[in-house]
């Protein structure tokens, strides 16, 4: 049965029972399947049957995270792939060609911002950026004759940009331009692009997904026609998600809801705890009123996700000293774990970007982002206020 509630689905969706009948799905660790007689394998390779031939193409236990996602997003069809940036850049690779140019949000993640700025072009791909806070004309006005795709994420890492998921819908609409937004911050527990023009939506499985820190993972789902496009040419190079993360990632959706809300509850708890702190110069939240996107986050957004941004007085050296005195929380490249997790963007995650790059979307030396986990919030926001005091 399937359920119009997306919560249910991500739970109740499942690889068919083995003659086992086991509860709960088994992984499918193989390299390769075998089939029963020889017109069934031409078949197979002839792509007239769906079925498994060999891992780097499908496999059971992969289509079952790929079948949730795409209930939790309202999406047609799915591929998984073995990190959020093999989702991106695949997307990319598959659907631009030499002369094709794209057009994104500046406000993107460093390796993403690396792959348009330094990659595509050896393909002959041009690119250009747009700002969070540009409006319809100007969405309209920077789309050229030969721009193929757009690409945005919302809310941005790590400024907490919100943007306007149905207008750029509509500029996509309009000009009949791909339209592709990654979803990781919010995750479908949190935002549903899809409903907003969107034709396909990525994320890093990595991140909240998982929720634990764990596995590697990433998949992009949407428009079946792109999707094909984009399975069939990372069946031919090979970005395939690793059976046992997937039956990690598949079981992980399960929680998803409850755990975003949880995480979304602390956030928005330390948000209002330390908006007018001394030591503060300026906090984001997307369901913070001060956030200057508020009324675009509050239309689009269930909640304001698991993410708070703030900038120290003092830049980088207060930064620097913020972080050594933290006791509880992480200091990991990563984000979206049951455990908070503090970072330094302009040191770590995007210092490839130039400083005028970097103030261009709000990434300031002393910027702190803070992945807020599943602690008791009093926990995670004394640690904060401790490191606070040594900073000063």
């Amino acid at each position: 049965m399937k359920s119009k509630h997306q919560q249910t689905n991500a739970i109740r969706i499942q690889t068919d029972r083995t003659d086992e009948m086991e509860h709960s799905t088994p992984m499918f660790l193989t390299s390769s399947f075998c089939f029963d007689n020889a017109e069934e394998m031409r078949a197979a390779f002839a792509d007239e049957s769906n079925d498994n031939i060999y891992s780097r193409f499908s496999n059971p236990g992969v289509q079952e995270f790929v079948d949730k996602m795409c209930a939790l997003e309202g999406a047609e069809a799915g591929y998984a792939t073995a990190s959020g940036m093999s989702a991106v850049s695949g997307s990319f690779l598959a659907l631009l060609k030499q002369g094709d140019h794209m057009l994104s949000c500046n406000a993107i993640f460093g390796s993403t911002h690396t792959v348009i700025s330094k990659y595509l072009p050896k393909f002959g791909i041009s690119y250009s950026y747009i700002g969070a806070n540009a409006s319809e004309s100007d969405w309209n006005a920077a789309i050229r004759p030969n721009t193929k795709l757009i690409y945005i994420e919302t809310p941005t890492n790590p400024g907490l940009d919100v943007l306007d998921l149905e207008m750029i819908g509509r500029v996509a609409k309009k000009h009949k331009v791909i339209f592709i937004v990654d979803n990781c911050f919010a995750t479908p527990a949190g935002q549903l692009p899809v409903q907003y023009g969107a034709d396909l939506v990525v994320h890093s499985a990595t991140k909240w997904l998982d929720g634990q820190g764990r596995v590697l993972g990433g998949v992009v789902v949407g428009r079946q026609d792109l999707v094909k496009e984009i399975y069939l040419f990372c069946r031919s190079t090979g970005p395939a998600l690793s059976p046992f993360n997937a039956w990690v990632l598949s079981k992980s959706l399960e929680t998803l809801d409850v755990r975003m809300e949880r995480h979304a509850a602390n956030a928005l708890f330390l948000a209002q705890s330390l908006e007018k702190h001394k030591q503060i110069v300026s906090l984001r939240y997307p369901f913070l009123p001060s956030h200057p996107h508020y009324a675009i986050a509050a239309k689009q957004m269930v909640n304001g996700g698991g993410i708070v941004c703030f900038e120290l007085k003092g830049g980088i050296d207060a930064g620097r000293k913020f972080m050594d005195s933290l006791q509880m929380l992480s200091l990991t490249a990563n984000l979206g774990d049951t455990r908070s997790i503090a970072s330094h963007p302009a040191s770590t995650t995007h210092a490839k970007l130039s400083e005028e790059e970097r103030q261009a979307v709000n990434i300031t030396p002393g910027l702190i982002r803070i992945s807020v986990g599943l602690e008791h919030r009093e926990d995670i926001l004394q640690d904060i206020l401790q490191a606070l005091e040594k900073s000063s």
